[in-house]
């Protein structure tokens, strides 16, 4: 990322940033939390969780923005601060769980894409003629050709605007009609669905989509932008993406488990009801938000790439660089595709990914490299305190990652891949 930092950090004011963390934890995802989170952890505990899983993300965002200026130097990427810490295996291996977070994250928004245009065909025609795996495709390429045509990510400017204009329209539209179903509805069943077994095992998964909900793995990348004082105008945006920035995805979280309770679909404008036109804006509301956040979330891997093979110089509308992003990008996206379609279960993936990499970079990471950097400053207790939080994230990552892959096998036994969900 190095030309698009270059490029825009020291210009944003913290309220800046704070509402583009805002928008991003306010992405098409949201859709998804009442049936991957509330189903099945239920009220008390699905309560419980956010409202925890909330406090804990500030605390480990807010330990890593501490440490970007460490040694007398900006660490404007997530490898560079782990590189520094701990040396050039470190900056490797931080860059591998990076991009895998962010793959995973991609996949999971082409899901997102693709059951949004299923949903709009569904209410003109419901013959099952157009399957999932068809919109998931359709879903691919309007991704391939958007980000063929944002050469980087500074070039985004207005679409970042309708970004959260889009935003607006699926969660106003969502929780409206959530209340009014709610409304007229009988009385709905809460209990947490699956035998105990399996019960056990969707708990721990929707442990990792908790702290999967508050979490990128791109502070440092966005932390770079920010004007001086780094760290002080980091943290005021930290605080107001975990108090004022979470209301909209607590309303429309809760909103949808309260109308439809253990029935909440796993998309939540799947469950609601209400006039075409209304759901028909929502859905394509919802499908153009991914789009855009794709690639905000993929540009990382497009700016080390075009970097990598020098194609970030020149015209960006040359044929040497508009070939490479056609090949380039239109075969990552392709990857991320053929996945999505391959196995759309979005519950396991946001699972998954909450376990092999938000766990570590967030979590894990976060706390020891705190301990690492201050070791000298800290009391006995709080290196205690940050080893209890080592050795805890570490045990909820490797049962998460299990919990997942485990989710992920049975739903592909009992819908085979490319399923129509």
């Amino acid at each position: 990322m190095k030309n698009t930092i270059n490029i825009v950090k020291n210009i944003n004011s913290w309220f800046q940033v704070g509402f583009v963390l805002t928008t991003g934890i306010n992405s098409a995802y949201v859709l998804g939390y009442s049936g991957t989170i509330m189903v099945p952890l239920g009220w008390v505990a699905g309560v419980t969780g956010l409202i925890a899983a909330t406090a804990i993300s500030l605390y480990a965002n807010s330990l890593i923005a501490k440490l970007h200026e460490l040694g007398g130097k900006r660490h404007i990427r997530y490898r560079d601060l782990a590189g520094h810490i701990y040396g050039r295996k470190a900056y490797s291996l931080t860059w591998a769980l990076q991009y895998v977070n962010l793959f995973m994250i991609n996949t999971g928004f082409i899901i997102l894409a693709g059951q949004g245009l299923k949903a709009v065909y569904v209410l003109f025609r419901d013959d099952h003629v157009l399957k999932l795996p068809y919109c998931i495709a359709i879903a691919g390429v309007v991704c391939a050709m958007f980000a063929i045509g944002i050469p980087h990510l500074s070039a985004l400017r207005v679409w970042l605007g309708f970004s959260t204009f889009f935003s607006l329209v699926y969660i106003v539209i969502a929780f409206a009609l959530s209340l009014k179903d709610g409304l007229e509805a009988p009385s709905r069943e809460y209990s947490i669905p699956g035998s105990k077994t399996s019960r056990i095992f969707t708990t721990i998964g929707a442990a990792a989509n908790l702290v999967f909900a508050f979490n990128t793995g791109m502070l440092p990348e966005i932390q770079a932008t920010v004007r001086q004082p780094v760290v002080e105008n980091m943290l005021k945006a930290l605080y107001f993406q975990f108090t004022a920035g979470v209301l909209p995805m607590y309303a429309v979280t809760f909103m949808g488990y309260w109308a439809y309770g253990s029935s909440t679909s796993t998309y939540l404008l799947n469950s609601v009801q209400g006039p075409v036109w209304v759901k028909t804006m929502a859905n394509v509301a919802a499908f153009l938000q991914t789009v855009i956040a794709l690639h905000i979330f993929a540009s990382p891997m497009y700016e080390y790439l075009d970097t990598r093979y020098d194609r970030s110089k020149g015209s960006a509308l040359s044929f040497h660089n508009l070939s490479f992003r056609i090949m380039v990008r239109g075969g990552y996206l392709t990857i991320n595709t053929l996945v999505a379609a391959a196995l759309p279960f979005l519950g396991d993936f946001m699972s998954l990914t909450g376990a092999i990499s938000t766990f570590p970079l967030t979590f894990i990471l976060a706390n020891h490299m705190y301990l690492v950097a201050k070791k000298n400053k800290l009391s006995s207790s709080q290196k205690l305190w940050h080893w209890v939080n080592v050795c805890f994230f570490g045990f909820m990552s490797v049962a998460a990652a299990v919990a997942a892959l485990r989710l992920i096998i049975v739903d592909s036994r009992t819908y085979n891949l490319f399923a129509d969900i």
